[in-house]
């Protein structure tokens, strides 16, 4: 039988030497760090500046948002918005581009813009500097893997960053909102010298019962009141820890040395008080906020004079 000859080959394979099907074989993939990809790329958008920042306002203005702005405010942030993320991809660094972000926020929800809005512009973004690279790299996918690879972590970081500050933002002034909102729900008023009066409509839930008891406490001490009507005509139905916590009103207000008289208790509060055994003989309680008014009127040493109607 004829012996068989294997031939082998010691020598390295050139990355440069041909196969066997006659095709080159690939380049080399390139030693290039993310660092050094993100600055090729921060000087490509800086170089194309004006170019992609029209293409995105245009963008914008096509997909409708930020209707609630001009054309020259939008042009305005846009500039702001595309020189703040640029610098972020250069410095890898997001507190700036935070900063600017609440400072945006400010700005632009009391004009009516939502939270969509603010995340659609700055996908809207992404996607035109995405298009761009891929022009510029489409002869060189290996480049452009590279490139992207660098770019989308950091791209998605800012789009984040820039949401999240939106958000902090947007729940910051609702809750201002809302907080004025209960102030001026459960207003304590002066009617004269060391009396008070506060009205309440509506429901009282037990975060609205705190805020009415510390303004009312506020209020007693900052005034010197000696007598305060507490008018609860417009509740309709209070629950037991709501109830609770009207009693322990009284108590606080008492220690500071104010008379509390309650007027214009319904039946079911009435019964809820008593099913908590709320002693009604140590509550101060008259019909009415007139009735009300004219007790505190008494304590506080004011002649209740009735004047006759006259035709």
């Amino acid at each position: 039988m004829a012996k068989r000859e294997v031939l082998t080959s010691e020598e390295p394979v050139n990355s440069d030497a041909k196969t066997r099907g006659g095709r080159a074989a690939d380049p080399p993939v390139s030693s290039e760090e993310p660092s050094e990809l993100l600055r090729e790329l921060v000087a490509h958008l800086r170089q194309n500046r004006n170019q992609l920042r029209e293409e995105w306002v245009g963008r914008i203005a096509e997909t409708r948002l930020l209707t609630a702005m001009s054309k020259e405010e939008i042009f305005a942030e846009a500039t702001s918005v595309y020189d703040s993320y640029v610098e972020a991809l250069e410095t890898e660094t997001f507190e700036a581009l935070q900063n600017y972000a609440r400072n945006l926020s400010e700005r632009i929800i009391p004009r009516g813009v939502e939270t969509h809005e603010v995340v659609g512009i700055v996908l809207l973004l992404r996607d035109v500097l995405a298009r761009s690279l891929f022009a510029k790299y489409q002869t060189d996918f290996r480049k452009l893997n590279r490139i992207l690879d660098a770019y989308e972590p950091a791209a998605n970081r800012i789009a984040n960053t820039v949401a999240v500050g939106f958000v902090q933002e947007r729940e910051r002034v609702i809750r201002q909102q809302q907080e004025a909102i209960r102030e001026l729900s459960t207003p304590v008023l002066q009617v004269r010298e060391r009396l008070l009066i506060l009205p309440i409509i509506g429901l009282i839930d037990p975060q609205r019962a705190r805020q009415l008891t510390e303004q009312l406490l506020r209020g007693i001490r900052t005034t010197r009141a000696k007598v305060v009507v507490i008018d609860i005509t417009g509740v309709a139905a209070m629950d037991v820890t709501v109830a609770n916590h009207l009693v322990q009103t009284v108590e606080a207000s008492r220690l500071l040395g104010a008379t509390v008289i309650v007027t214009g208790l319904s039946p079911e509060i009435a019964q809820t008080l008593v099913t908590i055994g709320v002693d009604l003989g140590k509550m101060n309680t008259v019909g009415d906020l007139q009735g009300g008014i004219e007790q505190a009127e008494r304590l506080l040493g004011y002649k209740v004079m009735a004047i006759a109607e006259t035709r």
